[in-house]
């Protein structure tokens, strides 16, 4: 197991990025449940060229290695989201990212192999950069771009790997 959700600091170990970095209105947010599940929701807006809410946390270095991808448990609301993971400690910079969707108000289990991983940087795929290194991965988080206004929500109950 990777994440679990059942200790209550776990929420001071997640930060938010989103489009306000650019100009952009849209406010997500991450929250912990009492069902010891992670809540990702907010309001994304396409104004001032915005767009995207994300948040993400550092994970213990080599957590990964090893390992051929993330299973995950999700409840969301119907729109497609990335699960991203990063090879550095970098705020900006080149990010691994897996498109998921979500059916309104349905748990499932998710399986994403690193090898369908896609490198990107600022929503943009690069076909040059290198394949995915589980063994680099530091960061793991989520990400909405879909450029569909309006509310969202995505619960996760664990994420580990295999």
């Amino acid at each position: 197991m990777l994440l679990n959700f059942n200790e209550a600091d776990e929420k001071y170990f997640w930060l938010t990025v989103n489009d306000n970095v650019m100009g952009g209105v849209s406010k997500g947010r991450i929250e912990l449940l009492q069902s010891q599940m992670l809540l990702f929701r907010g309001y994304l807006s396409l104004d001032h060229n915005g767009g995207f809410v994300s948040v993400r946390r550092q994970l213990t270095h080599a957590a990964l290695a090893g390992y051929n991808g993330l299973m995950l448990r999700v409840k969301g609301d119907g729109r497609d989201y990335q699960l991203r993971v990063r090879t550095d400690d970098q705020y900006d910079g080149i990010a691994y990212r897996s498109v998921f969707s979500t059916y309104a108000n349905q748990w499932i289990t998710l399986t994403q192999p690193f090898s369908l991983f896609r490198a990107s940087f600022r929503g943009r795929i690069l076909p040059t950069a290198p394949v995915l290194d589980p063994a680099q991965i530091r960061q793991l988080g989520f990400l909405l771009a879909d450029k569909k206004q309006g509310f969202f929500h995505l619960e996760v109950a664990w994420i580990q790997s295999y």
